[in-house]
């Protein structure tokens, strides 16, 4: 069954990708570019991209723009995940997303700690969902974070989460 739903699920989905730092610039983004490499390696199209301070209110407005906008399916947000008084993108996610992916975070964690991290692992807050017919991700902010992220999960899975939000429109 689950090969019948990759078969018919949109090979394209198109993306806003978020940088969440209070540091980083489209230069040393390092996180945010290989996001957009890697989306646009496997045919996915970048509509928006962006980077904001870890500010609440910069966070949301950004997640917003993307989920308004009507080209985008996907946001992918990565940065300001860990446990700092100022990582608090996680707390916007939340308030966005209407359906949570549970087992996005779950699944992150578990690869994270046996594939990359170790125990550190706790430390991480992923989370997807779905908001306003957008789908939401959001992951940490290191390279090996995103990588893993995308290759193991986001990529294999986009479309098809796409496809089911779509299904009832």
């Amino acid at each position: 069954m689950l090969k019948n739903h990759r078969k018919v699920s949109p090979k394209s989905v198109s993306c806003m990708v978020i940088t969440v730092s209070d540091t980083r610039t489209e230069e040393t983004d390092k996180s945010g570019q290989l996001i957009k490499e890697l989306l646009q390696e496997h045919r996915h199209e970048v509509e928006a991209y962006q980077i904001v301070h870890d500010e609440k209110d910069q966070i949301e407005e950004a997640i917003r723009e993307g989920m308004d906008n009507e080209k985008v399916e996907a946001v992918i947000i990565n940065g300001g995940t860990g446990v700092a008084k100022r990582d608090v993108t996680i707390e916007v996610v939340q308030t966005l997303v209407q359906k949570e992916l549970p087992g996005f975070g779950e699944i992150f964690r578990y690869l994270s700690y046996e594939k990359d991290i170790g125990s550190a692992a706790i430390l991480s807050r992923a989370v997807a969902g779905v908001g306003n017919d957008t789908i939401l991700f959001s992951v940490p902010g290191s390279s090996g974070a995103v990588k893993l992220a995308m290759e193991k999960l986001i990529l294999l899975e986009m479309g098809h989460i796409v496809m089911e939000i779509q299904k009832d429109l």
